[in-house]
């Protein structure tokens, strides 16, 4: 089937090639709109380095610069050569301002160059000219919510009720910037998201917005259900990172739970040590003081359970010097 698709392709590469040769054979003028077919031809074919040969050669008139010029960018993003491709829609842009495949090009790239304000003026261009656009919206959204322009974001993407409907990125996207916002909306947006939808990020995430809306008991379940979802190699978050999230929520909500006590050993154990935020635990006047001392006793008991890291290392170092030992004998 593969093969078929691309045999028209094959054929019309053919005869433009052999119009070429004709040409030259014969002393006859090559014009850039044969440059440039013979260009594009390769260009489907999935041979970027021959298609960029030939548009290089277009590039030489007025009537396929436009053209070859935007291609070559589509080349050098394909090829991850990102500011290169840049370059070349903006060069399109300067010769047509309103050009909304170069706009959109262009808009894209400055985001896989980190250049997060040029994107984001780019992107305002686009909806300028052509008004709300769902993917436009919701890339120009990312921009946004990069830059901590929250506000901004959650009224781009509010504009356009139909994306939230349809698109889950989109979605977790405004749930996120209502989050970021402090706004108790999040918690509905979050609600939505994952009602057809399964990440323990956004339980962590959700569990948060509920417990800052003092939703403990509905927080409680969120942070227990990503817990059981979790990859024992997650990053973002960690085991460690929600056993110690259940733990300070139950020493607030539910302080005779015994539970807070073993999640929080288990945090430790597994390699909690956000010193910052167990200080603050310590200090907390929600939680009773007599609790708030058997926490600092945990905290600070010098025989406490080794985190998983160290543990690990030593693992690997005792693996070590068997080996050695091994080997000597």
């Amino acid at each position: 089937m593969k093969f078929l698709k691309a045999l028209p392709v094959v054929m019309y590469l053919t005869l433009c090639l052999f119009s070429y040769l004709s040409c030259a054979s014969t002393g006859g003028a090559v014009s850039a709109e044969e440059y440039y077919t013979i260009g594009m031809a390769y260009f489907e074919l999935g041979k970027f380095e021959e298609a960029e040969q030939w548009l290089n050669r277009a590039l030489a008139a007025d009537k396929t610069k436009t053209a070859s010029e935007y291609n070559l960018g589509r080349i050098a993003f394909d090829a991850g050569r990102y500011k290169d491709a840049a370059v070349r829609f903006e060069k399109v842009l300067a010769k047509d301002p309103v050009n909304v495949m170069a706009l959109k090009a262009a808009a894209y790239t400055r985001i896989k160059t980190g250049e997060l304000e040029a994107a984001e003026k780019l992107y305002q261009r686009v909806l300028d000219l052509v008004g709300d656009s769902a993917d436009d919206g919701y890339n120009y959204a990312l921009v946004l919510y990069a830059l901590k322009k929250y506000e901004k974001a959650e009224a781009l993407i509010g504009n356009n009720q139909l994306a939230l409907l349809e698109n889950k990125d989109v979605l977790l996207l405004y749930a996120r910037t209502q989050s970021a916002q402090g706004k108790v909306e999040a918690v509905d947006s979050y609600a939505k998201w994952l009602v057809d939808n399964k990440d323990p990020k956004v339980n962590y995430e959700y569990a948060r917005v509920l417990e800052k809306a003092e939703l403990y008991a509905r927080a409680l379940e969120e942070y227990r259900t990503g817990l059981a979802a979790l990859a024992q190699d997650s990053k973002d978050p960690t085991k460690a990172e929600l056993r110690y999230a259940i733990a300070r929520l139950i020493f607030i909500a539910d302080p005779e739970n015994p539970e807070g006590i073993t999640e929080l050993r288990g945090a430790l154990t597994d390699g909690y040590h956000d010193d910052t935020a167990l200080e603050e635990l310590v200090r907390d006047e929600r939680i009773d003081t007599a609790l708030r001392d058997e926490i600092r006793a945990i905290i600070d008991d010098p025989k406490r359970a080794t985190p998983a890291a160290e543990k690990e290392a030593g693992a690997e170092k005792t693996e070590a010097e068997k080996t050695g030992t091994d080997d000597a004998n």
